[in-house]
């Protein structure tokens, strides 16, 4: 029963931010969708937060991971470098289950499946090489600097902001336009919306980019973790 929690849990959170988040940027704000979006603001606004969760729940988590389970790594043999990977794979559930919900509410309102959202999973796994990455940073470092999952909480912050979820990437001024092309996660979110509520295959350029981040980081956050590895029964 706990793990079933767990899993009502991750649906009700997504639920609930954006239920807040669309009162305020909607409501209150009145912020309307860009010309040519169909859909409402709820749909495209939950299509564009559910990767940034994904991804930002696994960063945070497996910043931890390592210390929070150093009896197992420092006892065992269990390789230290799967307990990042076991937090996307757990995140990835309530990740698939609020997708799921996504996919029943545009069936419903838009009536525009289709079979591009097969592709969805294409951007998943990209995404997941990004974040594990990254997360194989943050863990390796908060075992020596204990003060890691702090400062990757700022960063996660200021992230978030920097990415397309509520602003639209053409209401920004051309100077700061090349921080959207510089950031992993637009072209998730930009995926994600052409998939499921548009109905459009993400251009080659655009895949292409994501998967020299997300391999880069990956090959990254590998290297990195299997140098610092070393030192770990010593500091845990």
């Amino acid at each position: 029963m706990g793990s079933v929690a767990g899993w009502v849990w991750g649906i009700i959170q997504p639920l609930v931010l954006l239920a807040s988040w669309t009162f305020v940027f909607s409501v209150c704000l009145h912020v309307k969708l860009p010309h040519g979006q169909p859909g409402n603001y709820p749909l495209f606004l939950f299509a564009g937060m559910l990767p940034w969760l994904l991804f930002s729940e696994t960063v945070q988590r497996s910043s931890s991971s390592l210390v929070e389970n150093a009896n197992i790594i420092t006892k065992t043999v269990f390789p230290a470098e799967m307990v990042p990977l076991s937090v996307f794979l757990s995140s990835l559930v309530s990740h698939l289950m609020a997708l799921g919900l996504l996919l029943a509410a545009i069936g419903i309102w838009l009536r525009v499946l289709s079979p591009v959202v097969l592709l969805v999973p294409v951007y998943m796994v990209l995404l997941g090489m990004l974040a594990v990455g990254i997360g194989w940073i943050a863990a390796a470092l908060q075992v020596y600097l204990r003060d890691t999952s702090q400062v990757l909480t700022v960063v996660l912050t200021a992230w978030f902001w920097l990415t397309p979820i509520f602003i639209f990437e053409d209401q920004l001024p051309e100077r700061l336009r090349l921080l959207i092309s510089l950031n992993p996660l637009a072209y998730v979110v930009r995926a994600y919306r052409q998939l499921l509520l548009l109905t459009q295959v993400p251009s080659a350029a655009d895949t292409a980019v994501m998967t020299v981040f997300a391999t880069g980081t990956f090959v990254l956050g590998g290297l990195v973790f299997r140098h610092l590895k070393r030192g770990f029964a010593d500091v845990l």
